[in-house]
């Protein structure tokens, strides 16, 4: 075999050596993915308190979930939220999971800091 072969196409990155011209479509779409990560505006986000005692071994947990925040503004939240309530918590694919049946205290704290909370569930 001669070592004068190269890669002409690959499933990763498509292919390679060739720019492909941008289109004002592709732009457009760049941008409103830009726009997208821009954290909006708290008061409204759709953000829903609930609680869950399946899995848990009859323990309820309060979720908060539908916070769009960066991972900083989140972790600070969630150590505000558990200090406040004096309780234990977690983060979990971006929700917020407290112990203990809080909805009432989560949802006035959460109107505190900003955010157009709701209940959910019964």
């Amino acid at each position: 075999m001669t070592q004068n072969k190269r890669l002409v196409y690959s499933t990763e990155d498509g292919h390679i050596g060739k720019t492909m011209p941008q289109s004002n479509s592709g732009k457009r779409q760049q941008k409103k993915n830009m726009q997208a990560n821009i954290i909006k505006n708290p008061a409204k986000q759709g953000v829903r308190i609930r609680r869950e005692s399946k899995g848990r071994g009859g323990k309820s947990v309060c979720v908060i979930e539908g916070l769009d925040l960066p991972s900083d503004a989140l972790k600070t939240l969630h150590k505000k939220l558990k200090s406040q309530l004096g309780t234990g918590g977690a983060i979990k694919s971006n929700n917020i999971e407290i112990q203990g049946d809080h909805r009432e205290k989560l949802l006035a704290l959460l109107e505190k800091e900003g955010f157009k909370a709701k209940l959910s569930g019964g």
